[in-house]
Parts: C-alpha cells; structure tokens; sequence
C-alpha cells in the first residue's frame, strides 16, 4: 500500500472539494455587481447562507494534510506564494465579515456590499494566480524555495488567476439558477453562457500555454502513452458545453450547475495529469516530499475519521437546506 498516493489522493479530493463548494459562493460574489436591487442582493447571499463557512473546511483540510504529509511543499509553496496567499485571506476576510455585518447594516450597507464583491473577487484571482505560479514552476535547492519574492507575478498566472474568477463566476451564476426563480432566474440564465463561453475561451488558452512553457508538461502529454488516453477530454469539454447550452436554451434549473462540475472536473484531471509525479512541478516528487511513513500512517488514521464527519455534515446541511430560497427570507442572521 503506498501511502503517499493515498494521502496525494485525499489532499487533491479536498482542494477539488474546496473548489466546487466554495468557488459558486464566491462565484456570487463576482456577478454582485450585474444585479443592484437590494432584496434580490440579499436573496442571492440567502442561497449560501447556511452553508458557505462549510464549505471552506475543504480548504483547511487540505492546508493540513499538506503540512502533516509533506512538509516539504508546505514550506517551499507557502515560502515562494507568501503575498498572494496572505492577499487571497485578506480578501476572505473582508468577505466573511461582509456576511455577517450587512445585513445588520442600514447606512453602510453599500460598503458591505463592495467588501462581498472585492473579498469575492479578489480571493478568486489571488487563488488563480497562485495556482499559475505553482504549474509554473517553483525554484528550490536544498530543499528550499530558492527563486524570487515576485517570482509569482507573470503574464502566464494573471491569465490564471482571471481564468479562475471566470470559473468561480460560472459556478455562481449556475447555483444561483437553481437556486432562484422568476425574474431573476431569467436574467441569470442570460449571463450563464456568455459566461460559459468566456470559460472556454480560458480552458483553450491555459491548455495552448502550459506545454509551451514546460516542456516536461508537453512531453508528458505528446510523447507518452498518455496522449490517446487524455485524447477523449477535449471532445468531453465540448460536450459539456453543448450541454450547458442546451440546458439555458430550455431553461432548466439544476442541469446548468450540473455542466458546469463537469468542465471544472475535466479541467482538474487535466491539471492533475499534468503534474504527476510531481508535488512541486519538475524539482521534487511526492515520494521526496513525503513526511516518514510512521508518521503518514498515523495521520491517515486521523483522517479516515474525520473526512467521513466533513461528507457526512456538508450533505445534511445541503439537504436540510435543499430546494428554492424565496424573497420571503430577506435576510442573512
């Protein structure tokens, strides 16, 4: 049993997780500002409510199982993304607080607002660019980051971290839909194309960059066994996008946020064939990264207990919470 793939494994389930649940609250946040009216403003936060602080234990953890399991990338990411990082928990802050205080909020509520839209938005991008600057490459010697403080700050990881705000705003605007009903479900199945399409857009450049940039990452692709079999995921790309238009062209409900899993999926397997072997792309391998087996072992017993508790109360809030929000409930509490 290699223990460091099931680890790589639970850390990789727990980011994708991260993505999906809290990439459409934060998508929310993003198309804030295409719908002005104060109550479909708070219906939009209602859809999230009980459920968007949960939603970012994914995100803790996978921070933890990384520092547990391999200490190495902890250090030597944390060390080489440290602004963008401390950038991406500002902005989360600013949108936690932003929940709670708006709707106690009269006067200042437009600031409330504005802080939802940047903290949404900013942690999007700041997440995107750092995910650019890790596919990128990341410089160590001796185990150690050994590159620049704004080595992250490149053409290549501006166009990701835009590339994962289009994301996250196509995640929202789904949820939203099936969330939603009337008029403001119309005028949310008018943007979830346009959307759409700007994702693909984003999809095919990343996908045209990321080989040109690491020729490992292009050798990978083209001149292994691996070609024929990632061959199919372009036409699966499409498909998901017939789908996606076909499903706002009949104004279904559920089907949009559906089609969009589909493409952030396919785009994180491509991702995730792109990296391995690798925990720091091309300088160290998950098995050089890997804490003592002793201690992997150890933390796995950890985690077969609570990963059961983290699936188990994240479905019984989006159950108990499951169906339609109406304006009924104006307001977060």
């Amino acid at each position: 049993m290699d223990v460091t793939v099931i680890w790589a494994a639970i850390i990789a389930l727990g980011v994708f997780m991260y993505v999906v649940l809290d990439g459409f609250d934060l998508g929310i946040g993003i198309v804030f500002p295409f719908f002005p009216d104060e109550r479909e403003r708070d219906l939009m936060m209602n859809t999230v409510a009980p459920v968007w602080d949960g939603n970012e234990t994914w995100l803790v953890l996978g921070g933890a199982g990384l520092f547990a399991v391999f200490p190495v990338v902890y250090a030597t990411v944390l060390s080489a993304l440290y602004l963008p990082l401390v950038f991406m928990l500002m902005c989360l802050i600013f949108r936690g607080v932003s929940f709670e205080l708006r709707a106690k909020s009269n006067r200042t509520k437009y600031l409330w607002d504005l802080a939802f839209i940047g903290g949404s938005t900013g942690a999007s991008f700041f997440q995107g660019v750092a995910l650019g600057a890790y596919l990128q490459g990341i410089p160590v010697e001796n185990g150690r980051f050994a590159g620049d403080s704004f080595g992250w700050f490149t053409p290549f990881t501006l166009l990701t971290g835009l590339g994962v705000v289009a994301t996250y705003a196509l995640l929202g605007c789904c949820w939203l839909v099936a969330k939603t009903e009337g008029d403001l479900q119309r005028r949310l199945h008018r943007i979830v194309w346009p959307l759409t399409v700007v994702l693909l857009g984003f999809i095919a450049v990343v996908s045209l960059w990321t080989p040109l940039q690491e020729p490992d990452i292009a050798g990978r692709w083209f001149d292994s066994g691996l070609f024929w079999r990632l061959a199919p995921v372009p036409f699966l790309v499409i498909a998901c996008a017939g789908w996606m238009w076909r499903a706002v062209r009949n104004r279904h409900h559920a089907t949009p946020f559906i089609a969009a899993l589909g493409l952030v999926l396919l785009g994180y397997i491509g991702l995730l064939v792109s990296l391995w072997p690798y925990a720091i792309p091309q300088s160290v391998t998950l098995w050089e990264a890997a804490a003592p087996r002793s201690s992997q072992i150890f933390t796995l017993i950890g985690a077969a207990v609570i990963l059961p508790i983290i699936i188990a109360y994240t479905t019984m809030g989006y159950w108990v919470f499951r169906g339609k929000v109406s304006h009924a409930d104006q307001h977060y509490h």
